[in-house]
């Protein structure tokens, strides 16, 4: 059994959806144990570790916490683990305990042409918390590579390079009006009608788009759920309309305009933001690693999902997203990866720690 996929195993069976202390010291206290590292923990519960040195930084980047498993993927023992037909399975093997694996291998086994830096964050569920908490405490790499899935995209099987991917804005628009008896319906305002306004704006608004070395990017702009009304004989005050929007790097759409509705205000709940790389050669350099270390024909590819990637983008890092992950894999109850392309994404990790 490969270091990675042993590794891939040990952390898999740590349950993480609640409290990821454990999955934590877990990855601390492997590479304590593996490499002759600097590794501390933060206060947000990230592990970071530095190698080397040099006129740059490269960061390898995952997470260690996962979402709450299916009821298959548990026993009385904690999380299921499970090896068949080349595939690993459960909660976290694809998002994303296998690439995080991955390049802990990669960091202790690579020899560097500058600082290599691993960083394991907390909370990437929850909206990125960690990776904020860590750039707010001063981590800012030159590069990084950030392990969620890209694996798949371009051809079946074939690891890509994504250099875009979108970010979410939710957000809740609250149309308010005044109550009255259903009988007598001009007494009042209906809130429901004055919501229904606003989601006619919506509907009218262009949904951003973007192109980011090549390669086209499309958000999108959705009334996903309305939540209106007391009674059935009852004009409603209030009316709740939950958006969600998919954003590209540099465009969003206009959603300020439905607050020209009487009575409506916008208020955004979460704001992801999207990644995009900012160096062609960097993307380069990453995608002849993929070549390096597979059959197949990897691409430039851009991503429908938020992650990790684009706090550190934001913040001014070079990033692409690089990893063993499938698309529809993540947080289905039959979450799995392929242990080759654990494997392959292990030396992928090291050729680009050793030509950046």
């Amino acid at each position: 059994m490969s270091d990675t996929l042993a590794l891939t195993r040990r952390l898999v069976s740590i349950p993480s959806h609640e409290d990821e202390r454990a999955a934590g010291d877990a990855v601390a206290s492997w590479l304590r144990a593996e490499t002759d590292a600097a590794v501390r923990r933060d206060d947000a519960g990230n592990v970071i570790a530095r190698r080397g040195d040099g006129p740059r930084s490269l960061a390898l980047v995952g997470h260690h916490d996962v979402v709450a498993p299916a009821d298959e993927q548990t026993d009385d023992e904690g999380y299921v683990v499970e090896e068949r037909d080349g595939r690993l399975h459960g909660r976290g093997t694809a998002d994303m305990k296998g690439s995080l694996a991955a390049a802990m291998v990669a960091f202790r086994d690579a020899d560097p042409a500058t600082e290599l830096v691993f960083a394991s964050f907390a909370g990437e569920e929850r909206g990125g918390v960690g990776a904020r908490a860590a750039i707010d405490d001063g981590f800012a790499p030159d590069y990084a590579v950030v392990g969620e899935g890209s694996t798949g995209y371009s051809a079946p099987g074939v690891t890509d390079v994504a250099v875009a991917h979108m970010g979410r804005r939710g957000s809740t628009l609250v149309a308010r009006g005044e109550s009255a008896h259903a009988s007598e319906p001009e007494a009042g305002e209906n809130a429901i009608y004055r919501a229904c306004d606003a989601v006619d704006v919506v509907r009218d608004l262009d949904a951003p788009a973007t192109t980011v070395l090549g390669r086209e990017l499309a958000g999108s702009v959705v009334v996903t759920e309305v939540d209106g009304g007391s009674g059935w004989n009852v004009i409603p005050d209030r009316c709740a309309v939950t958006v969600d929007e998919r954003t590209v790097p540099g465009g969003r759409a206009a959603l300020a305009r439905v607050e020209s509705v009487p009575g409506v205000e916008w208020t955004v709940d979460q704001d992801l933001p999207p990644m995009a790389c900012d160096d062609a050669d960097f993307a380069e350099t990453v995608l002849d690693a993929a070549r390096e270390t597979q059959d197949g024909d990897p691409r430039h590819v851009v991503k429908p999902h938020a992650t990790d990637a684009g706090w550190l983008a934001a913040a001014g890092t070079t990033t692409v997203v690089c990893g063993a992950a499938e698309p529809g894999e993540a947080h289905t109850a039959e979450e799995s990866v392929a242990v080759d392309v654990l494997e392959r994404c292990e030396r992928l990790y090291r050729g680009v720690a050793e030509s950046v």
